[in-house]
């Protein structure tokens, strides 16, 4: 069995019981920290003389998958390298710090025997996430003005491998 579906974990309005302390570890909700799938934060050329920045601004409050924001960030990186190669800075925005927790249940005979249903149902640690609000900038791409078409695209790309609506903001 596979992640579950995002459908299950992106409701923003939802307490986060997520608390994780390397200094003081008695603290902490979670014991461990699930591996972090979105390793590259930034990518591209950083020069001085790029004259327009643009945004993928989120339109409302989510909790997006790490490997997710990894997809769209790999999909629009490519576009972007292949039309524009050496003409732009990538920075992804957000850091996964949302922990997404699982209460493993079992199926199949015999089950009953191996679980205790909700009892104590906290669930371990399986992977992470980040939580939007409304008006979060997820990617910013500084390029210059006769690339607002490509990145456009690429954005355009990115959206299509996350749950709910994002806007582009030109600056």
């Amino acid at each position: 069995m596979g992640i579950r579906p995002g459908r299950a974990i992106r409701d923003a309005d939802k307490v986060a019981w997520t608390r994780y302390s390397r200094s003081k570890p008695r603290k902490s909700f979670i014991k461990s920290m699930p591996h972090a799938d979105l390793h590259q934060f930034r990518m591209g050329v950083l020069k001085n003389d790029y004259d327009c920045i643009l945004s993928l601004r989120s339109n409302e409050a989510t909790i997006l998958r790490d490997n997710a924001i990894e997809s769209a960030r790999q999909s629009s990186n490519k576009h972007l390298e292949k039309m524009t190669a050496g003409a732009y800075y990538f920075t992804v925005r957000v850091y996964p710090h949302h922990i997404i927790r699982e209460n493993k249940m079992i199926a199949g005979a015999g089950a009953d025997r191996l679980q205790k249903g909700m009892r104590r149902a906290f669930g371990r640690p399986t992977d992470r996430a980040a939580r939007l609000g409304v008006g979060t900038k997820l990617f910013t791409v500084h390029s210059y003005k006769a690339n607002i078409e490509h990145i456009k695209k690429a954005f355009g790309r990115a959206t299509r491998k996350l749950s709910g609506s994002y806007s582009i903001v030109v600056e």
